[in-house]
């Protein structure tokens, strides 16, 4: 198919109900973070953590934290501060404190690290009940099942719950309406690992996703229209919100970007992108040490991959032409980043 569009001048094809089933299926492949986002499969990748007052180096600075911690293989990007929308890109001496939500660019090796300092356990999840019969319910539930997951879907409309389980026979799909606390007990919602509620109704996904967490179940997703629920999903005690358009949006800026934008995404609840850059040898920031780059303060270097290897770079490391360099910046900084690698 991909082919047949080609040969009349389209590039690529983008289905929103796919990006957010991939996004869906991340999540809880890092079940112990909020957000979570893989560069280059994985050579790095983002992930989104609450800290609590037990996190060792909580009211250190992150200069502090990075001699107490030598050996880690990660990097904080951005902090959104506890009970404020305020977006804050760390630097050496900004500290941090217990309620941050902080994100972080890290190796694979660096995963395990953040899970262990922060507390946080990557339980495995197995049992999965997703609510609403939607191409993007059908994409997660066949996706899910095809990795062994034990998927349930709940679906209102009888005639299309019929047709579900005639395209997904190896799927428990029940005809009901998932907003019934009564139902949910009797399919056991408690024994559920995570809870993906991907309804057309947003109030009915927020909704949903907070009964299944009053039930116990310590993942759960929601489906949502509104951009402004993004800012209520922790103060409600939504682990992740997800947004079709937002994802679409990400997938069709790196195309539009200056500056070879290869890849980028918007973090959750923070007003704060990150953008993956191919180093050209005409690029300003070729051939410069981080530490001698005129970098905006409202911007970062996360992590560098070079030939395909991920790397946390320090002040001293020099960038070359050819290596994909991954910044996070606030809105304000993008065209002075961009034009330092044009």
């Amino acid at each position: 198919m991909t082919l047949v569009f080609r040969k009349i001048g389209v590039d690529e094809l983008i289905s929103p109900e796919e990006l957010a089933a991939v996004e869906i299926q991340q999540l809880l492949d890092q079940s112990a973070f909020s957000n979570s986002y893989e560069f280059e499969k994985g050579a790095l990748t983002m992930i989104g953590t609450k800290l609590g007052d037990e996190v060792p180096f909580v009211g250190k600075s992150v200069k502090e934290a990075a001699t107490i911690f030598p050996n880690v293989h990660f990097m904080p990007i951005a902090i959104q501060r506890k009970g404020t929308q305020y977006t804050m890109i760390p630097r050496g001496d900004t500290v941090f404190e217990a309620g941050d939500t902080v994100f972080f660019i890290t190796l694979k090796a660096g995963v395990d690290e953040i899970q262990k300092l922060s507390g946080k356990s990557n339980e495995p999840i197995k049992n999965v009940m997703i609510l609403g019969g939607s191409k993007i319910g059908i994409n997660t539930a066949r996706d899910l099942c095809e990795k062994k997951f034990n998927v349930i879907l709940l679906e209102q409309n009888k005639l299309k719950a019929l047709e579900i389980s005639e395209i997904l026979p190896d799927i428990m799909v029940i005809h009901g309406d998932g907003r019934s606390s009564e139902l949910l007990e009797e399919e056991a919602i408690e024994s559920m690992d995570a809870f993906i509620s991907v309804t057309e109704n947003s109030e009915t996904n927020i909704m949903s996703c907070l009964m299944a967490s009053s039930k116990g179940v310590k993942k759960t997703i929601a489906l949502v229209e509104n951009m402004d629920y993004f800012h209520l999903s922790h103060a409600i005690g939504i682990d992740t919100l997800i947004n079709k358009k937002l994802l679409t949006a990400n997938t069709i800026f790196r195309y539009i970007r200056r500056g070879d934008v290869v890849d980028m995404t918007t973090l959750n609840n923070l007003n704060a992108e990150i953008l993956e850059f191919i180093v050209k040898p005409t690029s300003k920031v070729a051939n410069y040490r981080i530490k001698d780059l005129d970098f905006p303060r409202t911007a970062t270097i996360g992590g560098i991959i070079k030939e395909g290897e991920g790397v946390i770079a320090l002040g001293d490391y020099q960038i070359k032409a050819g290596d994909r360099v991954v910044v996070c910046c606030l809105p304000r900084a993008i065209k002075r980043i961009e034009s330092l690698f044009l």
